[in-house]
């Protein structure tokens, strides 16, 4: 009894079925049914920090609603040790598969790129950005006895005293650190660098008087601002901070031309299929543009960012090239 042709018009399902793992050996169609079956187990977010921070919050906000979109789990992984550098290398090395995703910020993708010589990863190689979510601005607070009521005042005083004014900062590398080093190294002021082990102790030293200035997340910074037990000088994002809308920005206030926000979102390694990248960044975005999601990040303090993916690219390269670069010219080490 004769067979008809697999492939013509009355072949049965049986051959079909038969020449489909074939059709995957000759490489005729091996992104089509990667995205079709993608993806087919849970989902891995590894989270360089541990469990409380900013970055965690922003995993746990995002893989929620992401879990919904893709119809399969996400395991929040908090991987921290070495600042952030552990669960980082960790994600460069995972399988590109789509499996595994990175929670990136600023101070892993762009500030660990100037503060290593030997980096076991390079932000702009190894990974790819599927989506930035929000971002945080800094606010400069000076302790409220101090006799300096702006950013300009200071700075200029700092010049006339080098080394009278210290300021306190949440570790070596940190982003505490590395923004008020390089403002002050743009604007050519000395002071004098007070690190603690994590933002609490700063805090205390700051509110007790016995450090002169701190640099922090605006989100947190505005609980001590209301309280009147600091002063706000500055902001470190482009814009004024709706939190602080009276506080001017570090480039309104003349010394410098700087500015940072602390951006978070989601990163896969480079070599991840781009049909799984083109999954994974369309279901990020519609997450990403749910309004309660959004309020969300605004009630903690955040900035919600709507951007496509050549414009989360550009940020992502302006901010490594810039502050790896700024880094590396005012001598910061990590410890």
């Amino acid at each position: 009894m004769n067979k008809e042709p697999i492939f013509g018009v009355n072949a049965d399902r049986r051959g079909i079925l038969r020449a489909l793992p074939a059709m995957g050996m000759l490489g005729l169609a091996p992104g089509v049914w990667a995205q079709g079956g993608y993806p087919n187990r849970p989902l891995k977010v590894i989270v360089p920090q541990p469990p409380g921070g900013g970055f965690d919050f922003v995993a746990r906000a995002l893989a929620e609603r992401l879990t919904k979109s893709l119809g399969q789990s996400i395991v929040v992984e908090n991987r921290s040790g070495s600042g952030t550098l552990v669960g980082t290398d960790a994600a460069a090395k995972a399988d590109p598969d789509g499996y595994s995703i990175l929670v990136g910020s600023v101070s892993n993708i762009a500030l660990n790129m100037g503060l290593y010589d030997k980096l076991s990863y390079d932000s702009l190689r190894d990974f790819e950005p599927v989506g930035l979510a929000v971002s945080y601005s800094y606010t400069l607070m000076a302790r409220k006895d101090l006799p300096l009521n702006s950013l300009k005042d200071l700075v200029a005083f700092a010049k006339a005293n080098p080394g009278k004014l210290s300021y306190a900062s949440a570790g070596v590398g940190s982003g505490q650190h590395v923004l008020p080093a390089a403002l002050w190294h743009l604007a050519g002021a000395d002071l004098v660098h007070v690190p603690y082990r994590g933002a609490q102790a700063a805090y205390l030293d700051l509110l007790g008087g016995r450090v002169d200035l701190f640099f922090d997340l605006s989100s947190t910074a505005r609980v001590h601002v209301n309280a009147g037990s600091v002063k706000a000088l500055a902001v470190s994002g482009a814009e004024r901070n709706p939190m602080h809308p009276d506080v001017p920005t570090i480039v309104e206030s003349g010394v410098a031309n700087l500015d940072l926000e602390s951006w978070f979102g989601y990163f896969v390694p480079k070599r991840t299929p781009m049909d799984i990248q083109d999954r994974l960044r369309n279901e990020l975005a519609k997450v990403i543009a749910q309004p309660d999601l959004q309020e969300t990040f605004r009630k903690a303090g955040g900035k919600p960012l709507s951007l496509n993916a050549d414009q989360t690219r550009a940020l992502v390269r302006r901010d490594v090239e810039r502050w790896s670069k700024l880094v590396r010219d005012i001598g910061i080490k990590a410890e």
